[in-house]
């Protein structure tokens, strides 16, 4: 037997051995999916696996994570990422997928399985389980999410939760008094590391008669007093504690009068022009055998205070504006129309709906009848009183956009917030109520400052380069009224936030030391919410401001527009059909679609004919001269001159979103160029004032500090910058995860995204035919 060598073995392991004497990996912990709280806020009901809906047609993109709900916000948070886009705005007290609850318009529940659905009020019981949650917002956004893997218990108790926390019962259950109670005071009423809410402004409040007085002298109302006799609100509870009256009434007079006025507004001193006509507002007389004598006695007092003694005018905006009922009713429809109904493939359909919401009509309304005004302070020299019942609502915003027609300084960033502080917090214009964040009556909400808002964005269209600030700063001011942390919008006058707040204050034992009540911030500190670099998205690179100049095939010159762009409308035009506007004293008509077809058949040589009136000429003879951008602005008024603010009413709809398109191509370049300017300037004054010595030691193309005011800076001359991929007319919103609708080409609303008018009204057909 021969013995077997055995085989040497050829397999090689380039695996390592198994050690087992090491510890093993420790794996990555898994985040929990917990909300970013706010001091004073806490976590109401929360519930876990819950989708949120992307795409309308499949659940393809939904993100999964978990609902919470607090006495703030409904917040979804979430493991997954929507695609990032660099120019999404982070507001530094919301998340991404964060809603107030003051923005929560509807609260609305559906069981698939039952075929039931059902809104949600405060206090209510559900006696389904809901398998999906709809919130309809007051900012337009419609938001869902579905239940289907998520415990049928928990989903039912943060629908309920969610109903409950966005309906407070009374005004100190408002997240803003528990914010400001642990965000700026502490256990002994000691300032919260020394903030002070507000404390940083540059802009006045209207809270000191040493800022009364500063708005006198700016613009020289030498007649004109600030009265103090409301200090403490003794006198009316809806007026600030200081406003202005004419020299001539003494304190004694006016505590005799006010009894006579409606809620004790007696007239309050809003603004005044360089040839010393005043513009006033007051409340109704309530007592009607006084009328005259009180009128007698106000104008009297209005007059003495013109240099030239001229007369008083007065305004009665209740009989010649719509009601707060109507605008409300307009603004209902124009949601309906942008975000709710699906868009119809019928050619007339959206263009016709949202005329007939009436909106734009309305903004036309106040634009007109505040252009009137105007006349009347610049044309005639007279003094004008503005006339409402209340003097809470319409007042404000006519007497807000004359200030703006006529007085640059309020088309600054400053000089607007000092003028809606001025004109509608101090003045007391009920935000509570108009806002409705207490959901008590409906039949008071209104608007009104959306409203105001579409008037001055109108403007801005028409004048771009006279507003330092851009339509986003507009837009965001809207959003703020739904962020209950700010006095600005959060209450009806100034005295009801000093008597809640110190109520509240005893109430959680919170010991205010010197104050008498909590001091809540004003939404004008913009660092509360946005960076330094957000907020560069408010400045119009545009902006022509006092003194600017720019320069025109190589020369400086004035910045002027040409005649021919802007009178061209107006010229062959029948008088009775020119964009200008009656005299004072006649009523305000409001033209629908078809009104003039009755006038349109007589012979237009016999309309031509008709004698000029005085307001007629001087607005044909403002139109035909070059605008002063730091002058009197009067805008276009025909309907077709109005347009849709897509911005505001259509950044939600992810179909309406155009790629690439849109207003902020524009502002994109321009911002660049604006910023190129800045640079060179900053290099040249460096140049200029460096010495010989150190000439040769510089390097002018060192980057300059980022002291820039724009958002989009200027690229490097080698590679020149083009429209970023991200840019779209939503800019800088992203549509992403609201409720998303079937396509829209071919449909009305892609027409009026591509230059449909949405105006089609015969009025306008027939001027733009002559």
């Amino acid at each position: 037997m021969f013995s077997v060598k055995p085989l040497k073995p050829t397999f090689k392991s380039y695996l390592l051995p198994v050690q087992t004497d090491l510890k093993k990996t420790p794996q990555p912990p898994i985040k929990k999916l917990e909300a970013k709280l706010l001091p004073g806020e806490i976590v109401v009901n929360e519930v876990s696996f819950v989708r949120k809906c992307i795409g309308a047609d499949s659940s393809h993109g939904d993100l999964w994570g978990k609902l919470i709900c607090t006495n703030f916000k409904v917040s979804f948070i979430t493991h997954d990422a929507l695609p990032k886009q660099r120019f999404q705005v982070a507001n530094r007290l919301l998340g991404e997928h964060d809603v107030p609850l003051a923005c929560v318009e509807q609260v609305v529940t559906v069981n698939d399985a039952k075929g039931k659905q059902k809104v949600l009020c405060s206090n209510q019981k559900l006696k389904f389980n809901p398998t999906e949650l709809i919130l309809y917002c007051k900012d337009f956004r419609i938001i869902r999410f579905r239940f289907d893997e998520a415990g049928p218990q928990s989903a039912k108790k943060v629908c309920l939760a969610i109903a409950h926390y966005s309906q407070p019962a009374d005004p100190q259950l408002l997240f803003g008094f528990e914010y400001v109670g642990k965000q700026y005071y502490g256990s002994l009423g000691e300032r919260v590391n020394g903030v002070d809410p507000g404390g940083g402004l540059q802009m006045p409040l209207f809270d000191r008669p040493s800022e009364w007085d500063r708005e006198i002298k700016r613009t020289g109302a030498a007649e004109w007093r600030v009265c103090s006799i409301n200090e403490g609100y003794i006198v009316s509870s809806s007026l600030p504690e200081y406003f202005v009256v004419p020299v001539s009434l003494a304190d004694q007079d006016l505590k005799q009068y006010l009894c006579f006025f409606t809620a004790h507004r007696i007239p309050l001193w809003c603004w005044n022009h360089p040839n010393g006509s005043a513009l006033v507002r007051m409340a109704s007389i309530s007592d009607p055998l006084q009328q005259r004598k009180l009128d007698q006695r106000i104008c009297s007092a209005i007059t003495k205070s013109h240099p030239q003694r001229s007369d008083v005018l007065k305004s009665d905006l209740d009989k010649n504006l719509p009601n707060i009922q109507d605008i409300q009713a307009a603004f209902v429809k124009v949601r309906q129309i942008c975000v709710i109904e699906p868009f119809e493939e019928s050619e007339e359909k959206w263009l016709s709906s949202m005329e007939s919401s009436r909106w734009l009509e309305y903004v036309r309304a106040f634009l007109k009848h505040s252009a009137e005004v105007v006349y009347l302070l610049e044309g005639k020299h007279v003094s004008v009183i503005l006339q409402e019942e209340e003097d809470r609502d319409l007042s404000c915003v006519v007497s807000s956009l004359v200030q703006l027609m006529l007085d640059p300084h309020f088309r600054s960033l400053t000089g607007f917030q000092s003028l809606v502080q001025k004109e509608w917090v101090m003045a007391g214009h009920r935000f509570l109520d108009r806002c409705n964040h207490l959901k008590k009556n409906d039949k008071e909400e209104s608007p009104l400052f959306q409203l105001f808002l579409d008037c001055v964005w109108q403007i801005i269209n028409q004048y771009p380069a006279a507003f330092e600030f851009t339509e986003t700063y507009l837009t965001v001011l809207s959003d703020s009224m739904w962020i209950p942390v700010f006095s600005t919008f959060l209450f009806n006058c100034p005295q009801q936030r000093t008597e809640n707040s110190m109520d509240f204050s005893k109430s959680k034992c919170i010991p205010l030391g010197e104050e008498k009540a909590l001091r809540f911030p004003p939404v004008w500190d913009w660092s509360q919410q946005f960076t330094p670099k957000d907020q560069a998205l408010f400045n119009n690179p545009m902006y022509v401001g006092k003194g600017a100049t720019c320069v025109q095939n190589g020369a400086v010159k004035s910045f002027r527009r040409t005649k021919k762009n802007y009178s061209s409308t107006l010229r062959g035009m029948p008088s009775s059909l020119r964009n200008i506007l009656m005299d004072g004293h006649d009523s305000l008509t409001l033209t629908r679609r078809n009104s003039l077809v009755p006038r349109l058949k007589p012979d237009f040589s016999q309309i031509r004919e008709v004698v000029e009136s005085p307001t007629e000429r001087f607005f044909r003879d403002w139109v035909s001269r070059p605008a002063d951008l730091q002058g009197m602005l009067i805008p276009q008024l025909l309907p077709s001159h109005l347009a849709l603010w897509r911005l505001y009413f259509l950044r939600w709809v992810p179909e309406a979103s155009i790629l690439k398109g849109g207003p902020v191509t524009a502002y994109h370049k321009l911002s660049q160029l604006a910023d190129e300017v800045e640079k060179l300037q900053s290099q040249l004054r460096q140049y200029k004032g460096a010495t010989p010595a150190s000439t040769p030691t510089s390097n002018p193309s060192a980057p300059p500090s980022d002291h820039s005011r724009m958002y989009f800076k200027a690229g490097s001359t080698l590679e020149p910058s083009s429209t970023p991929e991200y840019l779209s007319s939503s800019f800088p919103f992203s549509p992403v995860g609201n409720m998303c609708r079937r396509s829209i080409l071919g449909t009305p609303l892609s027409k009026f995204l591509n230059g449909a008018k949405i105006w089609l009204s015969t009025e306008t057909l027939a001027n733009e035919a002559l």
